[in-house]
């Protein structure tokens, strides 16, 4: 049982923002998860650099800005300079989790006649040491254009090299087409997958997109996981292996999914 009903949860992240648990309790044993999934991404850079990385979902309210923006906090408390980018142009949170003005975004950005664009007044401090945020800005008739395209991706290329740590909120995948194709230029994706609400079906699926679209997929969060004291947590697992809080161990995640 969690401690608030999903139907509120969902509704208070799009008006209100995602809960900050890294911030408000550093200490307790959810920040502790989501610092294990930062070390876990860590484990898995040995032999290729993660600078750009991306959450995503199969479909809406299974979690992923709240993971977002909580797993891009552990990244800026251990001290790297990091980049927490809104590209959930549909469901947009950034603006609201940390209570900065949306009028100017990643749309902006995007939509704009000039060959350059100065990052300065769109880029803005979250009130968190080390971490900055791109909100989504207005939103446009072209949502799906956007985040595809290829200025997108020059986009990314230029953060990564002003910043240690580039973390995107994305679209889930199966909401947005147009989300596999920026999802093969970044280092690293991680699958949000949402205890109780996400089908396995789904879940199948979002793994062929991203595997079409040659995205390296690092491994998937389990969100809301049901606790015996009435609380609710994440687990991280790779693609091979076993997810914290899913059940039967002996049995890896992407095998069950093939039944």
């Amino acid at each position: 049982m969690s401690i608030f009903s999903r139907k509120k949860r969902d509704s208070e992240t799009i008006k209100l923002g995602a809960k900050l648990i890294t911030v408000a309790k550093p200490q307790s044993p959810v920040s502790e998860q989501f610092r294990t999934i930062r070390t876990n991404i860590k484990f898995m850079s040995v032999d290729r650099k993660i600078n750009s990385l991306a959450f995503t979902s199969a479909n809406m309210t299974e979690g992923k800005s709240t993971v977002t923006a909580n797993v891009a906090i552990t990244y800026a408390q251990a001290g790297l300079k990091t980049l927490l980018i809104d590209s959930d142009l549909r469901r947009p949170t950034v603006h609201s989790t940390f209570e900065v003005n949306n009028s100017k975004g990643l749309t902006t950005i995007l939509t704009s006649d000039k060959k350059e664009i100065s990052l300065d007044d769109i880029v803005k401090p979250s009130g968190v040491e080390n971490l900055s945020v791109l909100t989504s800005g207005p939103v446009p008739p072209n949502p799906s254009e956007l985040i595809g395209s290829k200025r997108m991706r020059d986009l990314v290329t230029q953060l990564k090299d002003k910043y240690d740590m580039v973390v995107i909120d994305m679209p889930p995948v199966l909401e947005v087409s147009d989300t596999q194709e920026l999802a093969g230029y970044l280092d690293g994706i991680v699958l949000v997958v949402r205890q109780g609400v996400t089908q396995k079906p789904a879940i199948k699926r979002t793994v062929e997109l991203l595997k079409i679209a040659k995205a390296n997929i690092l491994g998937y969060v389990m969100n809301d996981v049901s606790a015996k004291n009435g609380g609710y947590g994440y687990g991280y697992g790779y693609g091979y292996g076993y997810g914290y809080g899913y059940g039967q161990k002996k049995k890896h995640f992407w095998e069950r999914l093939k039944k």
